[in-house]
């Protein structure tokens, strides 16, 4: 279950902070009321990042992927000459 501590008591209290988010969870930071910070454990962090797809598999899995594109620059002129 996460916690939520004030930034300075999360100072004060790191290695409880620490303790906290190996064994409970995430732990959220917050400074003036606002959350700022997360303190997770590394199991957690591991098991987030691995979550992560390639951002190739990313566009490989796009409905998107088989639409033909023209990339074909227009060179007209973007407006016309002005006469000074």
């Amino acid at each position: 279950m996460s916690q939520t501590w004030q930034l300075q008591d999360a100072k004060n209290k790191f290695s409880q902070v620490v303790k906290d988010a190996v064994g409970e969870g995430p732990q959220i930071i917050t400074k003036h009321g606002t959350e700022v910070a997360v303190v997770l454990s590394y199991q957690e962090y591991k098991q987030m990042i691995a979550a992560q797809g390639k951002l190739s598999d990313f566009f490989r899995s796009s409905p998107l992927a088989e639409v033909e594109l023209d990339l074909s620059r227009d060179t007209s002129p973007s407006r016309p000459d002005i006469q000074l």
